[in-house]
């Protein structure tokens, strides 16, 4: 068995298609499976729809001596694959992490609706239209279709793709070892207040500017509480002027894009870790705080009710509700004990997403 793997990123490019693809290189081939990667990277510097064709004579080229073409993603190799599969006859499967039409009208073009809406809506803009089409016509010509959590079949299923055809399997994830103490950290880091922290791309439908308007509220009735916020993105200039407009910067604070180990000492330091999110496929961040030990506040939304059961390994509450999100905050706050045998319980829960059992999920898809 041979793959070719199409992938939109991959390394010296950091993100989610690298490190997958890193690690299908890194496994596979220890159980007969051997693969070759042709990475969007190299057509990215030329013009727009001529790189998509000299992509796809690219993964035509490489596709000999290959049986699966396997696309990372829906739209910049996930239609070019498409193409060269049907030209070399090759069968096609395809990974979905997220919908890209709706990240791309969210960021671009407009779109305001949760993920669940848009799904059920038929009022987008011609452009968001076209992408939409064109992941529904990829994924439903895959031969197998691959997501990282129910709820992402659920979302496929409403592309026209038979169930039958998508399969769920957790990423794997590479996790954070923090040896320092809690304690030592926070001396360290110099956390004295009850300290909030998020980490997400700074784009619209993670809430932090309501997360912001949280910790503002807090402070106002006098309570210690400061916040946070890792990552960058489209929005972080709005964020920032918001945060300037109301008078929080001293204690709402960006940190910006930060390597893991560092993340990981933060998330460690903090009292709890907040991701108010109105979309998640399935949130590697998530995952990865639960490993730390860390108490966790999010939304009963998309993947997030697969990771986190609300009172038992976290708190979980409706995207940007203040009060819910206060109550939750406060909840930990008043009650640490609680809060700690949550994210314990939280703790037990990550064996499931270890390199090992993750990659006899993906070898029997391919056996």
């Amino acid at each position: 068995m041979k793959l070719l793997i199409a992938t939109g990123l991959y390394p010296p490019d950091i993100g989610g298609p690298a490190t997958y693809t890193v690690f299908l290189e890194k496994h596979l081939p220890q159980f007969g499976i051997a693969l070759s990667v042709v990475p969007y990277s190299t057509v990215r510097k030329i013009p727009k729809l001529i790189r998509h064709l000299v992509y796809m004579v690219k993964l035509i080229q490489a596709s000999r001596g290959c049986d699966i073409i396997y696309a990372l993603d829906t739209i910049s190799v996930g239609v070019p694959a498409l193409l060269a599969s049907m030209f070399t006859r090759k069968r096609l499967y395809l990974r979905v992490p997220g919908d890209y039409a709706w990240e791309q009208g969210q960021q671009r073009y407009g779109i305001t609706e949760t993920l669940d809406e848009f799904l059920v809506s038929k009022n987008h803009p011609w452009s968001v239209a076209v992408l939409s089409w064109l992941q529904g016509t990829v994924a439903r010509h895959a031969e197998r279709v691959i997501v990282p959590s129910d709820y992402m079949k659920t979302v496929v299923a409403k592309w026209g793709v038979a169930t039958e055809r998508v399969t769920r399997v957790y990423s794997a994830l590479k996790f954070i070892d923090v040896p320092k103490t809690k304690e030592a950290l926070r001396a360290t880091l110099g956390y004295r207040d009850f300290v909030v922290v998020t980490a997400a791309r700074l784009v619209p439908w993670k809430g932090v500017r309501m997360l912001i308007d949280v910790v503002y509220a807090l402070r106002k009735r006098g309570t210690p509480v400061s916040l946070e916020i890792i990552g960058d993105g489209v929005c972080r200039a709005e964020f920032e002027e918001h945060t300037r407009s109301i008078g929080a910067v001293p204690y709402v604070h960006f940190v910006g894009s930060i390597d893991r180990d560092e993340l990981g000492k933060r998330i460690k330091a903090a009292d709890a870790f907040v991701l108010n999110t109105s979309y998640e496929g399935l949130s590697h961040q998530l995952i990865e705080v639960m490993s730390i030990g860390t108490p966790i506040v999010t939304t009963a939304v998309g993947g997030n009710p697969e990771l986190i059961t609300d009172g038992e390994t976290g708190l979980l509450t409706e995207y940007n509700n203040a009060p819910a999100l206060t109550a939750a905050i406060e909840s930990i706050m008043h009650d640490r004990t609680r809060a700690l045998e949550r994210s314990t319980r939280a703790g037990e829960r990550v064996a499931l997403f270890h390199e090992d059992v993750v990659i006899q999920e993906i070898v029997k898809l391919f056996s």
